[in-house]
């Protein structure tokens, strides 16, 4: 596992690959000193949560390092490397916890009720 931090540069589309896979890649541009500029993918429920983003937004994003190995029609090995996000949250965010990737539907469940306690403590009652 690594942690990325940066700017998001940009966003593809979803990609279905197969029935039952799909991708969406997006890139960002480190923060170091010589900046990178990096192609992370979310895959399968997890692209949803890329709309929770857009270019230009800095976040940190949580990584897996994942390598395989093709051999081409000559017979010689090539090796690819992907890194696959398991969770992305705002830089600076505070006590934004992050958006987990693995457990969307409890993230949605989770902002609706501190919007929901938000909108009851804005009410005006004295109770």
């Amino acid at each position: 596992m690594s942690k990325l931090v940066g700017k998001i540069i940009s966003i593809g589309e979803v990609q279905v690959v197969s029935e039952k896979f799909q991708k969406l890649e997006f890139v960002i541009e480190t923060e170091d000193q010589y900046p990178q500029k990096l192609q992370v993918q979310l895959t399968q429920d997890r692209v949803e949560i890329m709309k929770f983003y857009k270019v230009g937004s800095v976040v940190e994003v949580n990584v897996n390092i994942k390598g395989r190995e093709w051999i081409n029609p000559q017979g010689e090995a090539k090796y690819f490397i992907s890194l696959d996000a398991w969770s992305i949250s705002l830089k600076g965010a505070g006590e934004q916890k992050p958006k987990s990737i693995g457990n969307i539907e409890a993230n949605f469940q989770e902002d609706a009720i501190n919007q929901m306690n938000n909108e009851l403590e804005d009410d005006g009652l004295p109770f």
